[in-house]
């Protein structure tokens, strides 16, 4: 259940309005909200900086959870890489070996090659995680393939690597890789969530492809990688449209709707601009019970989050078939809400209302399938990707009771 926020009476037809001072009490709620990145590299595998780095970036720029999510390897046991020689790296390994020290860093440099051993996550996660102020979850990004598509899916709160499990089909090797997630998280009792990655990437994954699989509920419908597609092209749909018809298909089928999450996958971390994977470009806000893995997990599965580009929600809510949205103002911004559902009978999705505005409410009537609220704001993006040029935050679909 989502945020509750008090109940107005409104004349039912009218479908969104502005709340403006209403002065009603609120419900308390002791929840607060997450910050967290649930896709990030490392030099574990393709990502090109040590995660001491990383997750320092991530605390100081006020995250509060960070899954590290290195492709079909987890940070255990002994691994060495080797600097590249460009000056841009060296110096950065320079600062690195300054900030942490001699008796930290075990490295050898042999006529100018430098190799450095990288510290497992029972070595470096203690440095940064504070109770209730940051968190690292053990994460994997299970990379598969099929016939030369990549086929990619995080692994959040494992407990041990999970191999790709390869199929016939990229909706057979997803839906391999998912059951093998699904059936860990039911022998341990362990909460693991298991998601699809970046669907257009390499255009890999249809519609077609996830509306066949079972038992998945999350997938990328942002991806910060300027390879993803977010916004699809001239012949293939965008993933925000693609989230849509997967939902149409999964109530058709009495499956649970997909939600949508928005990640960094983040690989580099000494060159900015749209032609690389940035740090900084998409997340979720979680309202938890408390900042323990778990508890996050609880509250994602539930649809209490949204995904941001860096619009700040103060609430969500649906309470009463009313569905809820109030962005954090901010001097000099404006806000567009758009209430986004699918009508009983249809095939696709519409507008269903707009406001323009910081704050609005929608009723969600029996004739609707589903509804989602889309937010964007006048503020542009520091550092887009694709024509993603505005802020704008999405809301978790929901359904009438």
């Amino acid at each position: 259940m989502l945020f509750k926020t008090p109940h107005f009476l409104f004349p039912t037809l009218l479908l969104a309005i502005i709340l403006q001072g209403c002065g009603q009490p609120e419900e308390e709620d002791s929840r607060k909200w997450y910050k967290g990145n649930l896709h990030t590299h490392s030099y574990w595998s393709d990502g090109d900086e040590f995660p001491e780095i990383i997750m320092d970036w991530y605390k100081s720029h006020g995250y509060h959870f960070v899954a590290l999510t290195d492709h079909n390897i987890f940070a255990e046991g002994e691994k060495w890489v080797t600097i590249n020689e460009d000056s841009v790296y060296q110096t950065a390994f320079q600062k690195y070996l300054k900030q942490y020290g001699e008796d930290w860093v075990n490295y050898t440099d042999e006529d100018g090659t430098v190799q450095v051993q990288l510290k497992t996550y029972a070595e470096y996660a203690p440095l940064f995680e504070e109770e209730e102020r940051f968190l690292m979850i053990p994460a994997q990004e299970i990379s598969d393939g099929y016939k030369g598509k990549p086929l990619h899916l995080n692994v959040t709160n494992l407990d041990k690597i999970f191999l790709p499990t390869g199929g016939e089909s990229v909706a057979e090797v997803l839906q391999n890789n998912i059951n093998a997630v699904l059936e860990r998280r039911r022998e341990t009792g362990q909460p693991m969530l298991v998601h699809i990655n970046h669907p257009n990437f390499r255009w890999a994954i249809t519609l077609q492809d996830i509306v066949k699989l079972k038992g998945e509920r999350f997938f990328e419908v942002y991806n910060g990688h300027p390879q993803v597609h977010n916004m699809g092209d001239g012949l293939r749909m965008g993933t925000e449209r693609m989230w849509d018809f997967i939902n149409i298909a999964y109530i058709q089928k009495g499956q649970p709707l997909l939600y949508g999450l928005a990640t960094d996958d983040s690989h580099n971390y000494h060159h900015l601009g749209r032609e690389f994977s940035n740090s900084g470009r998409g997340w979720v806000m979680v309202l938890a019970d408390s900042l323990k893995p778990g508890a996050l997990i609880d509250a994602l599965e539930e649809g209490d989050f949204y995904a941001t580009t860096g619009v700040n929600l103060d609430k969500i809510g649906y309470t009463d078939n009313t569905l809820y949205v109030k962005a954090t103002e901010e001097s000099g911004v404006s806000y567009t809400i758009e209430f986004i559902g699918c009508r009983e009978g249809e095939r696709e999705t519409e507008v269903l209302a707009t406001v323009n505005g910081s704050e609005a409410r929608f009723e969600v009537t029996p004739d609707l399938l589903f509804v989602r609220a889309k937010i964007t704001s006048t503020r542009r993006q520091t550092n887009p990707v694709e024509d993603m040029e505005f802020e704008m935050a999405w809301v978790q679909p929901v359904r009438p009771s």
